[in-house]
Protein backbone atom coordinates (compact mmCIF):
# COMPACT_ATOMS: atom_id res chain seq x y z
CA UNK A 1 0.00 0.00 0.00
CA UNK A 2 1.13 3.53 -1.26
CA UNK A 3 1.39 6.17 1.37
CA UNK A 4 0.68 10.30 0.64
CA UNK A 5 2.49 12.72 2.58
CA UNK A 6 1.30 16.27 3.08
CA UNK A 7 3.86 18.90 2.72
CA UNK A 8 4.91 22.23 2.25
CA UNK A 9 7.56 24.25 0.27
CA UNK A 10 8.45 27.72 0.92
CA UNK A 11 8.44 29.87 -2.69
CA UNK A 12 9.18 33.54 -2.11
CA UNK A 13 6.02 34.80 -0.04
CA UNK A 14 4.08 31.63 -0.81
CA UNK A 15 3.65 28.49 1.41
CA UNK A 16 2.92 25.83 -1.40
CA UNK A 17 1.10 22.76 0.08
CA UNK A 18 1.57 19.36 -1.87
CA UNK A 19 0.76 16.20 -1.14
CA UNK A 20 3.00 13.37 -2.26
CA UNK A 21 3.40 9.44 -3.07
CA UNK A 22 5.40 6.81 -4.66
CA UNK A 23 9.20 5.75 -4.17
CA UNK A 24 11.73 8.49 -4.60
CA UNK A 25 13.84 7.24 -7.07
CA UNK A 26 11.11 6.89 -9.32
CA UNK A 27 10.09 8.63 -12.51
CA UNK A 28 8.01 11.56 -11.65
CA UNK A 29 4.22 12.79 -12.59
CA UNK A 30 3.49 16.61 -12.16
CA UNK A 31 -0.13 16.83 -11.26
CA UNK A 32 -1.54 20.35 -11.93
CA UNK A 33 -4.90 20.99 -10.74
CA UNK A 34 -7.90 23.59 -12.23
CA UNK A 35 -10.48 25.25 -11.04
CA UNK A 36 -11.90 25.46 -8.32
CA UNK A 37 -10.50 22.21 -6.74
CA UNK A 38 -7.54 21.56 -5.72
CA UNK A 39 -4.58 18.78 -5.44
CA UNK A 40 -7.55 17.13 -3.46
CA UNK A 41 -8.52 15.93 -7.18
CA UNK A 42 -6.22 13.55 -7.24
CA UNK A 43 -6.59 11.64 -4.44
CA UNK A 44 -7.85 8.72 -5.95
CA UNK A 45 -5.72 8.70 -8.72
CA UNK A 46 -1.96 8.80 -7.35
CA UNK A 47 -2.61 5.37 -5.07
CA UNK A 48 -3.37 3.55 -8.19
CA UNK A 49 0.50 4.48 -10.10
CA UNK A 50 2.21 4.75 -7.01
CA UNK A 51 3.63 1.42 -7.17
CA UNK A 52 5.71 2.60 -10.84
CA UNK A 53 6.00 6.32 -9.97
CA UNK A 54 6.64 9.19 -7.68
CA UNK A 55 3.78 11.77 -7.69
CA UNK A 56 3.10 15.06 -6.82
CA UNK A 57 0.63 17.06 -6.69
CA UNK A 58 1.03 20.83 -5.39
CA UNK A 59 -1.73 23.32 -5.01
CA UNK A 60 -1.81 26.69 -6.94
CA UNK A 61 -1.65 30.07 -5.14
CA UNK A 62 -5.52 30.88 -4.38
CA UNK A 63 -6.69 27.34 -4.28
CA UNK A 64 -6.39 25.25 -1.33
CA UNK A 65 -4.18 24.78 1.39
CA UNK A 66 -1.76 26.86 -0.37
CA UNK A 67 -1.01 30.18 1.99
CA UNK A 68 -0.36 33.08 -0.41
CA UNK A 69 -0.58 36.91 0.32
CA UNK A 70 -3.74 38.36 -0.12
CA UNK A 71 -4.31 40.77 -3.80
CA UNK A 72 -2.50 43.54 -2.22
CA UNK A 73 0.64 42.02 -1.77
CA UNK A 74 0.56 39.29 -4.91
CA UNK A 75 -0.48 39.44 -8.59
CA UNK A 76 -2.98 36.32 -9.00
CA UNK A 77 -2.27 35.34 -12.21
CA UNK A 78 -1.55 33.00 -15.22
CA UNK A 79 2.16 34.32 -14.98
CA UNK A 80 2.27 34.70 -11.44
CA UNK A 81 1.03 30.57 -11.00
CA UNK A 82 3.51 29.83 -13.31
CA UNK A 83 6.24 31.26 -11.58
CA UNK A 84 5.52 30.18 -8.52
CA UNK A 85 5.21 26.23 -9.57
CA UNK A 86 8.38 26.64 -11.35
CA UNK A 87 10.42 27.93 -8.01
CA UNK A 88 8.49 24.69 -6.30
CA UNK A 89 9.88 22.29 -8.56
CA UNK A 90 13.22 24.26 -8.42
CA UNK A 91 12.53 24.00 -4.59
CA UNK A 92 11.83 20.46 -4.53
CA UNK A 93 15.02 19.34 -6.49
CA UNK A 94 12.47 18.22 -10.21
CA UNK A 95 14.79 17.92 -13.03
CA UNK A 96 12.24 15.39 -15.30
CA UNK A 97 8.81 15.10 -14.95
CA UNK A 98 5.38 14.23 -16.64
CA UNK A 99 2.69 16.64 -16.60
CA UNK A 100 -0.94 15.87 -15.64
CA UNK A 101 -2.79 19.58 -16.81
CA UNK A 102 -6.42 19.61 -16.45
CA UNK A 103 -8.21 23.01 -16.82
CA UNK A 104 -6.26 25.74 -15.14
CA UNK A 105 -3.07 23.25 -14.67
CA UNK A 106 -3.10 23.78 -18.18
CA UNK A 107 -1.81 26.91 -19.26
CA UNK A 108 -0.25 26.73 -15.99
CA UNK A 109 1.85 23.31 -16.74
CA UNK A 110 2.60 24.50 -20.86
CA UNK A 111 4.19 27.71 -19.59
CA UNK A 112 6.45 25.74 -17.24
CA UNK A 113 7.26 23.49 -20.56
CA UNK A 114 7.91 26.27 -22.84
CA UNK A 115 10.42 27.71 -20.26
CA UNK A 116 12.18 24.08 -19.45
CA UNK A 117 10.91 22.02 -22.63
CA UNK A 118 14.21 19.99 -21.48
CA UNK A 119 12.55 18.47 -18.10
CA UNK A 120 9.28 17.65 -19.68
CA UNK A 121 9.30 13.86 -20.64
CA UNK A 122 5.64 13.35 -21.48
CA UNK A 123 2.16 15.31 -21.16
CA UNK A 124 -1.18 13.99 -19.81
CA UNK A 125 -3.83 16.08 -21.02
CA UNK A 126 -7.12 15.44 -19.00
CA UNK A 127 -9.94 18.31 -19.94
CA UNK A 128 -6.49 20.48 -20.20
CA UNK A 129 -7.06 22.84 -23.44
CA UNK A 130 -4.65 25.03 -25.39
CA UNK A 131 -6.82 25.00 -29.22
CA UNK A 132 -9.69 27.26 -29.46
CA UNK A 133 -11.72 24.30 -30.72
CA UNK A 134 -12.21 23.45 -27.49
CA UNK A 135 -13.80 26.05 -26.16
CA UNK A 136 -17.42 25.84 -25.82
CA UNK A 137 -20.28 28.58 -25.76
CA UNK A 138 -20.48 28.27 -22.02
CA UNK A 139 -17.01 30.86 -21.76
CA UNK A 140 -19.75 33.42 -23.48
CA UNK A 141 -19.06 35.90 -19.99
CA UNK A 142 -15.79 35.13 -19.85
CA UNK A 143 -15.01 36.66 -22.94
CA UNK A 144 -16.76 39.25 -22.75
CA UNK A 145 -14.96 40.29 -19.47
CA UNK A 146 -11.87 39.75 -21.54
CA UNK A 147 -12.83 42.01 -23.98
CA UNK A 148 -14.48 44.67 -21.78
CA UNK A 149 -13.16 44.17 -18.05
CA UNK A 150 -15.90 46.44 -16.40
CA UNK A 151 -16.85 46.19 -13.09
CA UNK A 152 -20.67 44.95 -14.96
CA UNK A 153 -18.24 42.60 -16.51
CA UNK A 154 -16.80 41.26 -13.96
CA UNK A 155 -19.56 41.22 -11.84
CA UNK A 156 -21.11 38.67 -14.57
CA UNK A 157 -18.67 36.11 -14.24
CA UNK A 158 -19.09 35.47 -10.46
CA UNK A 159 -22.23 33.37 -10.77
CA UNK A 160 -19.01 30.83 -12.08
CA UNK A 161 -18.05 30.52 -8.78
CA UNK A 162 -21.48 30.10 -6.92
CA UNK A 163 -22.44 26.86 -4.63
CA UNK A 164 -24.53 25.98 -7.76
CA UNK A 165 -21.86 26.67 -10.45
CA UNK A 166 -19.30 24.17 -8.82
CA UNK A 167 -21.79 21.74 -8.10
CA UNK A 168 -22.34 21.82 -11.49
CA UNK A 169 -19.23 21.14 -12.61
CA UNK A 170 -19.23 17.89 -10.58
CA UNK A 171 -22.32 16.45 -11.83
CA UNK A 172 -23.21 17.63 -15.50
CA UNK A 173 -22.20 15.07 -18.12
CA UNK A 174 -20.95 12.16 -15.26
CA UNK A 175 -22.91 8.77 -15.01
CA UNK A 176 -25.61 9.52 -12.36
CA UNK A 177 -25.19 8.80 -9.26
CA UNK A 178 -21.09 8.00 -9.16
CA UNK A 179 -20.19 11.57 -8.10
CA UNK A 180 -19.17 11.57 -4.84
CA UNK A 181 -20.00 14.96 -2.96
CA UNK A 182 -16.95 14.96 -0.92
CA UNK A 183 -15.44 16.48 -3.88
CA UNK A 184 -17.44 19.63 -4.55
CA UNK A 185 -18.23 20.04 -0.76
CA UNK A 186 -14.33 21.23 -0.36
CA UNK A 187 -14.53 23.73 -3.42
CA UNK A 188 -17.31 25.51 -1.87
CA UNK A 189 -16.02 25.86 1.37
CA UNK A 190 -12.63 26.97 0.06
CA UNK A 191 -14.54 29.57 -2.13
CA UNK A 192 -16.23 30.85 0.75
CA UNK A 193 -13.33 32.16 2.46
CA UNK A 194 -12.83 35.78 2.76
CA UNK A 195 -11.34 37.65 -0.41
CA UNK A 196 -11.69 33.87 -2.09
CA UNK A 197 -13.63 35.17 -4.81
CA UNK A 198 -11.87 38.35 -5.77
CA UNK A 199 -8.92 36.31 -6.41
CA UNK A 200 -10.52 34.25 -8.65
CA UNK A 201 -12.25 37.16 -10.65
CA UNK A 202 -8.77 38.17 -10.86
CA UNK A 203 -7.99 34.85 -12.29
CA UNK A 204 -10.73 34.89 -14.39
CA UNK A 205 -9.27 38.01 -16.43
CA UNK A 206 -6.26 36.72 -16.40
CA UNK A 207 -7.34 33.56 -18.20
CA UNK A 208 -7.48 35.53 -21.89
CA UNK A 209 -3.66 35.87 -21.85
CA UNK A 210 -3.82 31.99 -21.42
CA UNK A 211 -6.04 31.99 -24.96
CA UNK A 212 -3.26 34.10 -26.16
CA UNK A 213 -0.74 32.49 -26.00
CA UNK A 214 -2.63 29.23 -27.47
CA UNK A 215 -0.08 29.65 -30.27
CA UNK A 216 3.13 29.52 -28.28
CA UNK A 217 1.76 26.41 -26.38
CA UNK A 218 1.05 24.70 -29.82
CA UNK A 219 4.68 26.06 -31.31
CA UNK A 220 6.11 24.19 -28.31
CA UNK A 221 4.17 21.09 -29.12
CA UNK A 222 5.09 21.32 -32.62
CA UNK A 223 8.78 21.79 -31.99
CA UNK A 224 9.50 19.78 -28.77
CA UNK A 225 6.90 16.70 -29.95
CA UNK A 226 6.37 15.72 -26.33
CA UNK A 227 4.55 12.19 -26.06
CA UNK A 228 1.14 13.21 -25.57
CA UNK A 229 -1.59 11.22 -24.15
CA UNK A 230 -5.47 13.26 -24.10
CA UNK A 231 -8.19 11.66 -21.77
CA UNK A 232 -10.97 13.69 -21.98
CA UNK A 233 -14.47 13.68 -20.44
CA UNK A 234 -16.37 13.91 -23.38
CA UNK A 235 -19.39 15.38 -21.94
CA UNK A 236 -17.29 18.14 -20.74
CA UNK A 237 -19.70 21.35 -21.82
CA UNK A 238 -16.65 24.10 -20.99
CA UNK A 239 -13.55 21.98 -22.89
CA UNK A 240 -14.82 20.01 -26.09
CA UNK A 241 -13.85 16.81 -27.09
CA UNK A 242 -11.78 18.96 -30.57
CA UNK A 243 -10.02 20.34 -27.86
CA UNK A 244 -8.66 16.89 -27.30
CA UNK A 245 -8.12 15.85 -31.16
CA UNK A 246 -6.30 19.10 -32.01
CA UNK A 247 -3.59 17.94 -30.13
CA UNK A 248 -2.89 15.34 -32.77
CA UNK A 249 -2.67 18.43 -35.04
CA UNK A 250 0.97 19.15 -33.74
CA UNK A 251 2.13 15.93 -31.95
CA UNK A 252 0.58 13.59 -35.17
CA UNK A 253 0.76 10.44 -32.51
CA UNK A 254 -0.49 12.02 -29.53
CA UNK A 255 -3.12 9.04 -28.03
CA UNK A 256 -6.55 10.33 -27.62
CA UNK A 257 -9.23 8.65 -25.47
CA UNK A 258 -12.77 9.87 -24.92
CA UNK A 259 -14.77 9.02 -21.83
CA UNK A 260 -18.12 9.36 -21.06
CA UNK A 261 -18.19 11.49 -18.47
CA UNK A 262 -17.77 15.23 -17.57
CA UNK A 263 -15.45 17.41 -16.75
CA UNK A 264 -14.14 16.64 -13.30
CA UNK A 265 -13.49 12.65 -15.50
CA UNK A 266 -11.25 11.32 -12.34
CA UNK A 267 -14.81 11.55 -10.05
CA UNK A 268 -15.71 8.65 -11.72
CA UNK A 269 -12.78 7.23 -14.42
CA UNK A 270 -9.59 7.02 -12.10
CA UNK A 271 -9.22 3.98 -12.96
CA UNK A 272 -9.61 3.89 -16.56
CA UNK A 273 -7.14 6.84 -16.34
CA UNK A 274 -4.59 5.19 -14.49
CA UNK A 275 -4.34 2.67 -16.65
CA UNK A 276 -4.15 4.58 -19.69
CA UNK A 277 -1.62 6.67 -18.23
CA UNK A 278 0.08 3.04 -16.61
CA UNK A 279 0.20 2.11 -20.43
CA UNK A 280 0.65 4.82 -22.06
CA UNK A 281 4.02 6.18 -19.98
CA UNK A 282 5.36 2.45 -19.64
CA UNK A 283 5.73 2.78 -23.78
CA UNK A 284 6.78 6.33 -23.80
CA UNK A 285 9.76 6.53 -20.93
CA UNK A 286 10.65 3.42 -21.94
CA UNK A 287 11.95 4.49 -25.17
Amino acid sequence: MSVTRYRTQKVGDVDVFYRETGPIDAPVILLLHGFPTSSHMFRDLMPELADRYRLIAPDLPGFGQTKAPGRGAFTYSFEALADIIGGFVDAIGLHRYALYIFDYGAPTGLRLAMKHPERVTAIITQNGNAYVEGLSTAWGPWQTYWREPTPAHREATRTSLSDEAIRFQYENGAPAGLVSPDGSMLDMFYMHRPGAEEIQLDLILSYRTNVALYPDFQSYLRTHRPPVLAVWGKNDVFFLPPGAEAYRRDVPDAEIHLLDTGHFALETHHREIAAYIRDFLGRKLAT
